[in-house]
């Protein structure tokens, strides 16, 4: 078990509390794929034994739960439960099933673009996936009688994977699609006095963002293929449908307001300063107040209540092991270990290590605050031409998030629909990591070149 081994036996550079710290993380990442007990026992029991053996101090066990990506994971489940019991998700589902699905990759096509086209207006990887991809891709896999359980391979599990692997897509693509990205290029500012700019980030990003978005799903598909080949008559069912349905009614045209309202919120944020989760939160006041959601509708959504029990002491070990060194004293052990090397090789060798660090880490935002001023000051460091060292850790501070169920605020909300297994989400989440790794040091090794940024 690595768990224990980390926690009897002495790892260089590490202080007893970190090495306790990391052995817990670690055995409880790996109770999270092998699954002795559902994931909240795993998770709760790591908690307690946290507490009570002082490893973790007792006023800072429970700092996870006043994290506000937890809370915007909350909303969004509610969000999700509004779009479904007004019918909005099953009009939008039926309308793209009728032009799109020709075929289920072609579908999958359509919900990545569609993700892809509000994401430099919503800066928010959990905001985004959450509250506007989720919903629909659930209603998709419903409207095509797809539901966890025995019919989740008809193609419910396919659509949960690709608008997931979609959804972090899309946040690498746009330096407004994510909030850290901002804070990349702030730092690259400081650190080399380097400006990012909108279209810079962009103009790095498009071509292995278009590679990646073709390749991902098409793989997916042939990993995790759906039990659904003929869409044909679920097209003619989704023609009758919409005409069943008729014109929208006075709930969904309610729903539709809120949700407006909420993704200017999230639009607007730099402006006025409110955090995504508060604007969220105003979006579930408004659905409450408004009669879309009862209180004890919203007591009743069990999902929403068990991500926020497991997902928020999963942050909590995260940050403590950053605020402890931890992550600072294998990151120092690397860079050592990389002097003398091409800077094209090394910066390589920064890029796989900052992707796969991410296993540790419940949060892209706080990968890149803990760990990009060092990796990229190391990059530079090799000799790496300041905007090619800075680009590729920054397109993988999003990248990394489909490693895990946990990886980002997104993740749990795609993988607490129950679609698809703890073992097959880890399996597919590498293999496509790998896929991502080709496209953007291969494919966009070579644009970066031919653009002229080395």
């Amino acid at each position: 078990m690595p768990g224990l081994a980390v926690y009897f036996l002495p790892v260089p550079g590490f202080t007893e509390p970190q090495r306790h710290l990391l052995a817990v993380f670690l055995a409880t990442v790996l109770s999270l794929v092998v699954k002795p007990a559902v994931m909240g026992v795993c998770v709760l029991l790591a908690l307690t034994l946290l507490a009570v053996t002082g490893t973790v101090p007792a006023n800072r066990v429970l700092l996870g739960f006043s994290n506000q990506t937890v809370w915007l994971i909350f909303s969004a489940y509610l969000f999700a439960r509004a779009v479904s019991s007004t019918g909005l998700g099953m009009r939008v589902a039926y309308v793209l099933i009728r032009r799109f699905a020709t075929t289920p990759l072609r579908l999958g096509y359509a919900v990545v673009s569609a993700g892809m086209i509000v994401a430099p207006f919503v800066p928010s990887d959990t905001a985004r996936g959450g509250s506007v991809v989720f919903p629909v891709t659930r209603s998709l896999a419903l409207a095509f009688g797809s539901e966890p359980g025995e019919t989740a391979r008809r193609i419910g599990s396919f659509l949960m994977l690709v608008s997931f692997h979609g959804n972090y897509l899309a946040s690498a693509v746009f330096l407004t699609s994510m909030v850290a990205n901002p804070l990349i290029a702030q730092m690259v500012m400081k650190i080399a006095n380097v400006e990012i700019t909108w279209l810079g980030w962009l103009g790095g990003s498009c071509v292995p963002a278009v590679v990646s978005a073709l390749l991902v799903p098409y793989f997916i598909h042939r990993w995790h293929p759906p039990e659904l080949t003929d869409t044909a008559p679920a097209r003619e069912l989704a023609g009758r449908r919409l005409a069943e349905l008729g014109a929208m009614t006075g709930a969904e045209w309610r729903l539709v307001v809120i949700l407006g309202v909420v993704m200017m919120g999230w639009v607007t944020s730099p402006w006025h300063g409110i955090g995504n989760a508060y604007v969220a939160l105003v979006g579930i006041c408004a659905q409450l107040l408004s009669g879309l959601l009862s209180w004890d509708e919203l007591l009743g959504e069990t999902k929403a209540w068990d991500v926020l029990l497991w997902f928020a002491p999963l942050i909590m070990m995260a940050d403590e092991l950053n605020a402890g060194g931890a992550v600072k004293v294998a990151s120092d052990a690397l860079f050592g270990r990389l002097v003398g090397l091409p800077w094209t090789a090394g910066l390589g060798v920064l890029v796989l290590v900052y992707l796969y660090l991410h296993y540790g880490f419940a949060s892209m935002t706080a990968q890149v605050t803990a760990l990009y001023p060092a990796f990229f000051t190391a990059a530079l460091a090799l000799g790496a031409p300041p905007m090619v060292a800075a680009l590729p850790l920054g397109y993988f501070s999003n990248l990394n998030a489909g490693l895990t169920p946990y990886g980002t605020g997104s993740a749990p909300v795609f993988y607490g629909a129950g679609y698809v297994g703890e073992g097959e989400w880890w399996r597919i989440g590498f293999l496509v990591s790998l896929v991502n790794v080709v496209v953007w040091l291969g494919v966009g090794g070579v644009w970066w070149k031919v653009i002229g940024l080395w």
